[in-house]
This record gives structure tokens, C-alpha cells and sequence, in this order.
């Protein structure tokens, strides 16, 4: 049976994971405790520090011994990686605490087991960014409020509540259908909702639509989940984050987006959705070289950039490099009459200059094969017609496929 793991740095915070053991034991699951520990050893547990230093592909020694923090932090979350995902039909559930160091190489191992697996991360860190801890896995995480140095009135709630938080979800796990539909990945952002919501409406029926925001973690998720088969096709109707990665923006997905795509080779439809748009924080977050730029306010904390048609032009080109890449089938729709909400004739964003610099040199770069084609479309991003041609040729590709 597989059993719930608890993970620490034992030399460190041996009284709160001593604590957190009694807890969960209390909760009738077989508990497996985890040390963490990269340059002393504390209380014995389980599995000890170098049971999983020697999951390190140098060994244990590479991992344990050595004087300096940040090579044992770093060596011991590689290791911890390839150990949970070594022994993930064995992990029911898992939950770690740390401050910096902890959190880092706890979370590298949270990180390797599949979607699903409950997860939950009690950390020092957690008020601030945790994209790079988190990445694209489906961990919770949960502030710690005061430091782990020690058991007081407050950590003992937080702790306790966490406990209650992982049991709960080992004690009613999630069943899966014994029939369920083929899963296909869509990517959507505010202004191509109508798209994508009347794309899932007309395929809903016969497959599991799988949504993903365009916000950097929604297209390396995205391209996570269609490298490892989970998906049987992709409609990634919105490559906003394309145009933060050649521009500057703050949505980046990662060089990697549009990679899985030729990858996989499997059914891809695509457009260009919320090209005409870099993503910032509040104004006064937007670096002074775009000072003299058309703006529009998303929200107090979301200041979106119109793109030119020189930056247009290498938005093309580096999506023309990554689909003449792929060898399944591919259709690219352009949407002439706009590719989103704020790109209409009466839209903030309205520029038909920048505009035909981006489809005109899609057209011209992309190579078109029998499987690699453009489709373009007079209709704006938004229209039901649009919406009906990408569900006609998705449709078209997997049944030819």
C-alpha cells in the first residue's frame, strides 16, 4: 500500500517533524519519514540523508561531506528528484517543510511525481515568488508565518493544519472515471476567452478540454503535459507568450514553447492570439526603454504594451523556426480580422501595419508541406466563425490522422 512520506531537514527541524510524525500517525496512515539533512545528520528517520544521497548519479559522497551549503543544497534536491520519482507508486501523498534551503530541495522532488500525487509544500518562502519552486507541478504550498526554528503557539496551528490538509486528501482521494474522453490542451488569456469558450463548447462532448492560462506556468504546462502524451491533441489558440519572450515581457513561457509540438507530432492546431500585446506588471514596473509605447490597463497590476511591426516581424520568425520544426500535422490559423479583443477597428490595439507584418511573414517563413499548413481567415480571433474553422480542421486532423 502506498504510504504518506514526510520530508525535512532532520539536523535542522527535527522537533517540527517530530511533531508533524505524531500528527499524521494519529491519522491511521502509515507514515515514512524523509531526511533532507545535506551536511550533518540529525535524529534518525526512516529514510535517511544518504539513503537518498545515493540517488545522486556521482553517488553519496558527491552529495554529502563537503563544506560548501550550496553545493549539498543543490546535489541533495537532484537526488531527491530521482529518488521520488523512483519510488513514486510508492508515495500517496507527500509533505514537506523548509526555509530556503529545505524548500528548494524538497520541492525538486515534489516537482518529479506525476499530477495528482497530493502534494503539500510548508515553507518559509511562500509570501514570495514560488514560480521557481513550484514550476509547473501541481503543489500546495503553505506559509509557514513564523520560521521553522523551533515548535511555539502559532507554528503549532499552522502545522498541525497542514497535517489535517494532507490527510484529507489521502483519506478522500480523487477516482478516476472508469471511461473518460481523450484530453486535448487549449491556451486562452482574457482577450481570446470568446475563442476558446466556443471552441470547448463544440468539442466538449467528445473530449476532455483542458484549458490552460496563457501566463508562462500555462504554456510550460501546456507543453509539459503534450511531451508526456496526456493530451491527444493541442488547440493553442493564444501565443501571447511568445511575444513577451522576444520582446521583454513578464509571461515568458521559456525558449522551449512550441517545442513539444514538433516533438510529439501529434494533431496541433494554432493561432495567434494576444500577439498584439507584451504583458508587464503595474505601470510603474515597465522598463523605461518602452516609455514612449501605446499602454492599456489591464488592471491596477497589469499594464499591456501594443507590439510594433519590427517586433511583430520577429515574433514571426520565431514562431515560423519552431513550427518548420515540427513533422506532424500542423495548421496555423491567421485571423486577419484580429487577433484579440483590444485588435479591433475600434480597439485600442487596432494597427493593421503591425498586423500584416505578422502574417505576411508567417506566410512567407513558415515552410508548407502536406502536414504544415497556413489557413487564413478573414474573420477576427473572437468570431463564432473563426471558432467553428479551428474545431472543423482539429476535427479534420484527427480523423485523417
Amino acid at each position: 500500500m502506498a504510504k504518506l512520506y514526510l520530508v525535512g531537514t532532520y539536523d535542522t527541524k527535527a522537533e517540527e517533524l517530530t511533531y508533524l510524525a505524531a500528527i499524521l500517525r494519529r491519522g491511521a496512515m502509515h507514515v515514512v519519514t524523509v531526511d533532507l539533512s545535506a551536511q550533518s545528520f540529525g535524529p534518525e528517520a526512516d529514510i535517511s540523508a544518504h539513503d537518498v544521497a545515493a540517488f545522486h548519479p556521482k553517488g553519496a559522497n558527491h552529495v554529502l561531506g563537503g563544506t560548501d551549503r550550496g553545493h549539498a543544497v543543490a546535489s541533495m534536491g537532484e537526488a531527491f528528484g530521482i529518488f521520488c520519482s523512483a519510488r513514486q507508486n510508492d508515495i500517496a501523498a507527500i509533505i514537506g517543510i523548509g526555509g530556503g534551503g529545505g524548500t528548494a530541495m524538497i520541492c525538486e522532488g515534489l516537482r518529479a511525481l506525476p499530477y495528482g500525487v497530493p502534494k503539500l509544500m510548508v515553507s518559509t518562502l511562500a509570501s514570495g515568488d514560488m514560480a521557481p519552486y513550484v514550476g509547473t507541478s501541481d503543489t500546495i504550498v503553505i506559509p509557514s508565518v513564523t520560521d521553522l526554528a523551533g515548535l511555539n503557539r502559532l507554528s503549532r496551528n499552522i502545522l498541525h493544519n497542514a497535517a489535517q490538509a494532507i490527510l484529507g486528501m489521502v483519506a478522500s482521494p480523487y477516482v478516476r472515471p472508469i471511461a473518460e474522453k481523450p484530453s486535448i490542451g487549449l491556451s486562452m488569456f482574457g482577450v481570446t476567452t470568446p475563442c476558446v469558450t466556443q471552441i470547448t463548447a463544440a468539442l466538449n462532448q467528445d473530449y476532455d478540454c483542458v484549458v490552460f492560462h496563457a501566463t508562462g506556468t500555462g504554456g510550460r504546462t501546456l507543453e509539459s503535459l503534450t511531451d508526456s502524451g496526456y493530451l491527444t491533441g493541442v488547440l493553442d489558440m493564444t501565443l501571447t507568450e511568445i511575444a513577451d519572450e522576444v520582446v521583454g515581457g513578464v509571461l515568458r513561457a521559456g525558449p522551449d514553447r512550441l517545442g513539444a509540438a514538433a516533438r510529439a507530432q501529434q494533431p496541433w492546431v494554432g493561432s495567434l492570439g494576444a500577439l498584439d500585446m507584451v504583458n508587464f506588471w503595474a505601470p510603474d514596473t515597465v522598463p523605461d526603454q518602452f516609455s514612449n509605447r501605446l499602454f492599456y490597463n489591464h488592471n491596477a497590476n497589469v499594464t499591456l504594451m501594443r507590439t510594433t511591426a519590427v517586433e511583430s516581424v520577429e515574433i514571426a520568425n520565431w514562431i515560423a523556426k519552431k513550427l518548420n520544426a515540427c513533422r506532424g500535422p500542423i495548421r496555423l490559423l491567421i485571423p486577419e480580422g484580429g487577433v484579440s479583443a483590444l485588435d479591433t477597428p475600434e480597439g485600442p490595439f487596432w494597427n493593421p501595419d503591425a498586423n500584416a507584418a505578422l502574417f505576411d511573414t508567417l506566410h512567407s517563413r513558415v515552410k508548407q508541406t502536406a502536414k504544415r499548413q497556413i489557413i487564413r481567415s478573414p474573420h477576427h480571433i473572437n468570431d463564432a466563425a473563426f471558432s467553428a474553422l479551428a474545431v472543423q480542421t482539429f476535427q479534420y486532423l484527427i480523423e485523417d490522422r
